[in-house]
């Protein structure tokens, strides 16, 4: 079993002992995915899913299929016939309605059979299942569990990726990679001048600021000062600072894998650390992670910010960076996968840096954990 399967299994059973793992490994396709379900997930930015035809994508290693019914609504479908199993996503629209081109059932946008050639009757449990779907600024969201229990309330506020008043470009990034080995990415900014040096970096004493980690409900709060620091090489392209900045990055980083952030930097002196942000360079980051299967990943970005949203070349310029960032983070994680699955048997060392990381994999393992616990209730 590939390390970083391990880690997620770890999270429910405890440590694989290294003189089983290739017991286990062999034993992998008995076992369930270790995916929650009852959470709301990002499917996609609200362009992808078109006006006609349909979109599929695979989310926690189910197939959905996603199309706008005649008055612009979303439906999100399981993308596999009940009959056969074909994916609908290959099928044809009619209406409101999707067609199977293997054996010609119908199925209406509720996931009922309504039409099936030579069949007088159609049995009632003839259907597919469908999903919540919600469309709130700019993301598609999903609930993947229990419909009963999608409460839209509970839907992150990423208000941004629309506001009048700020400006972002949409992102999306396709990882072969274990989603969790990118929330670790993501829950310690260390990494950020040894992996970006020439974008969202800046210089190495940032890495020595040891940061406030708080937990919050379904997941942490991480604030991180660097006071009297370099400008990193992104804000520099956009905006002139002449001598040194005080930084921030203050996120929230929830279930199932959210990242919600104010970032930014004004100039050293100016009270930014009490709140007063004197010609400051302010972000609002949205990003996503939804696990496609226990290996590959869905990630979606955005990086809104409230200066110079006149002018599209900053934006441009500011996504830029965020891009090549991010194929940066994509490349060592990848490389960091690769080397874990060369031995399955390996322990992760943990450091007094991974606080974040240890806290919002407990709030992982206390969900699944309770959904464990419903499921073997019924």
């Amino acid at each position: 079993m590939p390390a970083t399967r391990i880690a997620c299994k770890q999270c429910v059973h405890g440590n694989v002992r290294p003189e089983s793992a290739r017991r286990a490994q062999s034993e992998r396709s008995k076992e369930p995915r270790m995916f929650i379900k009852n959470t709301w997930y990002v499917a996609g930015w609200d362009k992808e899913i078109p006006a006609e035809g349909m979109f599929s994508r695979t989310i926690i290693g189910v197939p959905v299929v996603m199309y706008r019914k005649e008055d612009g609504s979303i439906v999100a479908l399981e993308d596999r016939c009940c009959h056969r199993g074909a994916p609908l996503s290959v099928g044809r629209r009619e209406g409101d309605c999707i067609r199977c081109m293997y054996h010609g059932l119908k199925f209406d946008s509720a996931g009922r059979c309504i039409e099936a050639p030579a069949q007088e009757r159609i049995a009632p449990q003839a259907k597919v299942r469908k999903f919540p779907i919600v469309e709130q600024h700019r993301w598609v969201w999903i609930w993947m569990g229990d419909p009963e229990n999608a409460d839209p309330s509970l839907i992150p506020d990423t208000q941004w990726l629309d506001h009048p008043e700020w400006r972002s470009l949409d992102g999306y990034i396709h990882y072969d990679v274990n989603y969790l080995l990118i929330c670790d990415n993501l829950l310690d900014f260390s990494h950020l001048p040894f992996v970006h040096p020439t974008t969202l970096g800046g210089s190495e004493d940032y890495a020595a600021v040891r940061p406030k980690v708080e937990r919050i409900d379904g997941g942490v709060r991480i604030t991180r000062w660097a006071i009297n620091t370099e400008a990193p090489a992104f804000a520099k392209a956009v905006k002139d600072y002449p001598g040194k900045v005080d930084r921030w990055n203050i996120y929230n980083f929830t279930i199932p894998a959210i990242l919600l952030m104010d970032s930014g930097m004004s100039p050293t002196g100016t009270g930014a650390p009490a709140g007063v942000r004197v010609d400051a360079a302010e972000f609002r980051g949205c990003q996503a992670i939804t696990p496609e299967t226990e290996n590959s990943t869905h990630y979606f970005f955005a990086h809104p910010h409230n200066f110079a949203i006149d002018k599209p070349e900053v934006t441009a310029s500011i996504h830029q960076s965020v891009v090549t960032a991010f194929d940066e983070d994509r490349e060592i994680i990848s490389a960091q996968q690769r080397s874990l699955e060369l031995e399955p048997s390996f322990k992760m060392m943990p450091f007094s840096i991974d606080a974040a990381l240890s806290q919002f994999r407990w709030a992982v393992n206390q969900k699944l954990e309770e959904e464990a616990a419903a499921s073997a209730r019924r």
